[in-house]
């Protein structure tokens, strides 16, 4: 009975305040769809980083018949320099840090960069002549891509060491940003979401101030006469966190996995596990932050 009793309390609170109640269910929609998002983006960002970094390689570049710099002076590097490198990656202080070491002649160098700029004015200029032998080192892990540029660069004959890593650091610094700036948002709305529910909660209490009053005189305890509306509070958060799950499951289905997926199928996208991983969180945060934003309001407006 009392069960029934505290339900039907909760619908009428429902429907006496549904222009309010909707506000709720949308802010609450929006902002957790903004933590959604910012939770996906940082595993894409990660997937990214095990992805690209696995496979990120060490070029030791050679000497040129043009390069001067404190190890070139503009003479190529000999044959006898190009092998020193490799001993130096296949000594047994280093040899463990390298996983695999392929040379990559000027013919080859030059196929490489037509492939990539071929249709760019800079080609115009490029030939064999240009090009730099490279040695191409595969860390064994990321980490020890440093310890391969420390132990190459002062070497004769090497022009340059560069580490793959530092051209992709920008793109995920882009990354990050883009997601603290939808973590923020989440935040600036999820407080309106807190507010509004505050708000819903005083004028549901407000329109039922008589039945309040008669409640108390009949003995009601506090518990039973909170407790209608904090579930009127998470209801209304709960619903909009369903359709925040609801849009992040189906943008990651239908979008990520169904449109870019299938064009990039060079890089891991977040995959139907991840959203799966993430509405849950969804919903558990909009249940916590409307029981306690309800609770709060109805103990401040009763006094209690």
């Amino acid at each position: 009975m009392r069960v029934q009793l505290i339900a039907q309390e909760v619908w009428n609170g429902l429907r006496r305040n549904l222009s309010v109640v909707v506000s709720v269910v949308l802010v609450t929609f929006i902002s957790l769809s903004f933590v959604g998002a910012a939770i996906l983006l940082q595993m894409q960002i990660n997937q990214m980083k095990g992805f690209w970094y696995d496979r990120a390689q060490v070029g030791v570049y050679f000497c040129g018949p043009v390069d001067a710099t404190a190890t070139c002076s503009q003479t190529a590097a000999t044959a006898e320099q190009v092998d020193a490198v490799r001993a130096v990656l296949e000594s047994g202080a280093i040899a463990p840090y390298v996983a695999d070491v392929e040379f990559e002649d000027r013919e080859l160098a030059y196929q490489h960069f037509m492939e990539q700029f071929g249709g760019t004015s800079s080609a115009e200029f490029a030939s064999p002549e240009t090009m730099n032998e490279a040695l191409w080192v595969r860390p064994t892990t990321p980490q020890d891509a440093d310890l391969i540029r420390e132990a190459t660069s002062a070497l004769p004959g090497v022009l340059e060491v560069r580490d793959q890593r530092a051209l992709l650091e920008p793109i995920f610094q882009v990354l990050s940003t883009a997601s603290l700036a939808a973590i923020g948002i989440a935040v600036l709305m999820l407080v309106a979401a807190v507010l509004l529910i505050s708000t819903t909660i005083r004028l549901s209490a407000f329109s039922r101030k008589r039945e309040l009053g008669i409640m108390r005189l009949v003995g009601a305890s506090n518990r039973f006469i909170q407790t209608p509306f904090i579930i009127e509070g998470i209801v209304a958060a709960l619903v909009g966190a369903v359709l925040a799950a609801g849009a992040v499951v189906a943008t990651v289905h239908f979008l990520l996995q169904g449109y870019v997926a299938p064009m990039l199928q060079t890089i891991a996208i977040v995959g139907l596990d991840d959203a799966l991983v993430v509405a849950p969180v969804l919903l558990g945060i909009g249940v916590l932050f409307a029981g306690v934003a309800a609770a709060v309001a109805i103990r401040r407006y009763l006094r209690i």
